[in-house]
């Protein structure tokens, strides 16, 4: 059998997982399509029967949901070029081509939702609608909301950089929150300034998540040329780059910056400092952190993958020029930005939980009824930086929450790919395990700050889902309305000349 380019790299992603074998048994439990059948082809093929073919490899390939829980960051990467490329050859579906464009989605749904509801919540009309898009008629849809958030941006002028002094954070809202769900941006903004932090909400297209899953090399390309200029014009501008999106922050943190350390360009600045220094690594490991680090002198979760001793060490030796380099997804773009992009954007509940390491976060009490349970989403694992949400909120006082899941749960909806038709009844099978154990904890209400899974659990069951900076600001709020009423009080007393015999 001939195989083409795309058949041909996705046979060697398949091949290396196959000589492998080691994470097979972790695997073939977790809540993913991708391994499980990747296995299946590989027994059945060695056992001497069907021999896999091109078209078991494309449907293979696109089974992948790329939630970044695969133990080899290389297999990740294999299993993208060969989507790309059976996308490059063979094309997409016109629906794909319009569900994977969330901005425009929520655009034009955002004009007009008042229509949209109206047809998406009519039996015949809704499974029309979505028929027209790919969309499983048994996926539910989302309210748009009719307040738009870019008009709420506007006039409280936080569409404008201020003059601040202390910490200022450059807002990436991410096209869900956008959207679908304001209210958590709002949130998120009410309380960063709660805590003195000042806010700006730059220009912004979508982060490039949606079309990098669905092998759209060309259309995520666009997407991120608009966004670095932006986000690297904001860090050389004293900001902090902050979403509370997960995958947002996992596509600028782990994708963008991907392999970046073994680049031509960062090499040669490590060898410079290397002169500059005398060879001394830790001074170069110092100078190094210091460039990354300025102006605001913070780095996130992912900035010790480019400043770790090995990764000096193994620019400053002679094989790095005969290794492969850089060969990430925006190889092609300059390395030493992409860093320093990556270095300053921050997850919400990670940059909240620097500012209560430091002292500077206030933590309202929580609503002292309601058992909360936390579920991390996969893109905020794959991060590296631990359960900050869970760790905040465990510390607030009167909350009473506890992590839901176990380490390889997954809620199922893959971004658009559990909207799609083809994708619908895998994406509820994926989810049913996590969903099953939600049921035994029994919470009153979920917490996540993934969307997506806010999305998939609404689909699955009926307790509401909240995302932890909702809980936060209704707080902060409850907390002043309860100032509020006790100075009232106090006025109304002391005007009213009561006294106490």
């Amino acid at each position: 059998m001939t195989l083409d380019k795309p058949e041909l790299l996705a046979r060697a992603a398949m091949t290396i997982c196959i000589n492998c074998e080691q994470c097979r048994e972790l695997m073939e439990d977790a809540p993913c399509q991708y391994f499980p059948r990747l296995f299946h082809l590989a027994d059945r093929a060695k056992s001497g029967g069907k021999p896999v073919s091109g078209q078991d490899l494309a449907e293979l390939i696109d089974l992948c949901n790329a939630c970044g829980q695969c133990p080899c960051r290389p297999v990740q990467s294999d299993i993208r070029r060969a989507k790309d490329a059976f996308v490059e050859r063979d094309g997409l579906p016109l629906a794909t081509r319009f569900i994977e464009n969330v901005q425009l989605v929520g655009r034009l749904c955002g004009t007009f939702p008042a229509l949209v509801d109206i047809v998406m919540r009519n039996p015949l009309l809704g499974r029309m609608a979505r028929r027209l898009v790919g969309v499983h008629p048994d996926r539910k849809m989302p309210s748009f909301p009719r307040d738009r958030l870019a008009k709420w941006v506007r006039r409280r002028g936080l569409d404008r950089p201020k003059p601040a002094e202390g910490r200022k954070v450059a807002y990436f809202v991410g096209c869900t929150a956008r959207y679908m769900f304001p209210d958590v941006a709002k949130a998120t903004i009410e309380v960063l300034e709660r805590n003195g932090v000042t806010v700006y909400v730059p220009e912004q297209k979508c982060c490039g998540m949606p079309t990098y899953l669905e092998g759209d090399k060309p259309f995520t390309l666009d997407l991120v040329a608009a966004n670095l200029p932006v986000l690297q014009q904001c860090v050389e501008d004293g900001y902090d780059i902050v979403t509370a999106c997960p995958t947002c922050s996992f596509m600028f943190k782990s994708v963008l910056a991907r392999d970046a350390q073994f680049s031509p360009v960062y090499r040669d600045r490590i060898r410079d400092l290397a002169v500059e220094c005398g060879g001394d690594t830790g001074a170069i490991a110092n100078a190094l952190t210091a460039e990354v680090a300025a102006p605001s002198g913070r780095t996130s979760s992912v900035a010790s993958e480019f400043l770790a001793p090995w990764v000096i060490n193994y620019n400053l030796g002679l094989h790095a020029e005969a290794d492969g380099g850089d060969v990430g997804y925006f190889a092609g773009w300059d390395a030493n930005q992409r860093i320093k992009v990556a270095a300053h954007v921050f997850e919400l509940g990670e940059y909240l939980r620097a500012l209560d390491h430091e002292g500077a976060l206030r933590l309202p009490p929580m609503e002292p009824s309601e058992k909360l349970s936390y579920f991390p989403p996969c893109h905020l694992r794959e991060q590296n930086m631990g359960r900050p949400w869970l760790s905040l909120l465990e510390e607030a006082p009167q909350s009473d929450i506890s992590p839901v899941g176990q380490p390889m749960d997954c809620c199922g909806l893959g971004g658009i790919m559990g909207f799609k038709r083809d994708f619908h009844a895998a994406s509820l099978a994926m989810g049913r395990g996590l969903i099953e154990r939600i049921a035994t904890a029994a919470p009153d209400r979920i917490v996540t700050e993934c969307l997506a899974c806010r999305l998939q659990f609404t689909q699955m069951q009926d307790r509401p889902v909240s995302h932890p900076v909702e809980l936060l600001a209704r707080a902060y709020r409850r907390e002043s309305d309860g100032r509020v009423a006790d100075k009232a009080l106090s006025q109304a007393m002391v005007g009213g000349g009561q006294h106490t015999d």
